[in-house]
């Protein structure tokens, strides 16, 4: 059974057989689409600056803007902006879908 998505014992009648099909493509296809979307998102993470990761994680974690300022020595405002624009090359309109984001690519 290893790599199958069901086992039948014969005899099998034919519409237990189409349903176990049609169950196998739909379970390849939800699959296949998992992994287009995994490979969309790592190729945008990978075009965020070095910089705009360590922000990126830091606010995935739960960190205030303040918080990552001081922790990298820079201005909140600076933060502001690095958090802006990952945002913008992530295509993520919320912070939920950042963080959303960010447990995707770590199951990956």
């Amino acid at each position: 059974k290893a790599g199958a998505v069901d086992f039948l014992e014969k005899p099998v009648e034919n519409q237990t057989l189409l349903v176990a099909v049609r169950q196998a493509l739909e379970k390849d296809r939800q699959a296949r689409l998992a992994q287009a979307r995994r490979q969309v998102l790592q190729e945008r993470f990978a075009a965020l600056t070095p910089r705009e990761r360590q922000v990126f994680q830091m606010v995935a974690a739960g960190r205030l803007n303040k918080e990552i300022a001081f922790d990298l020595g820079t201005a909140e405002r600076t933060i502001k902006v690095h958090r802006a624009s990952l945002m913008r090359k992530l295509n993520c309109q919320s912070l939920a879908e950042l963080v959303r984001l960010a447990q995707e690519l770590e199951s990956k």
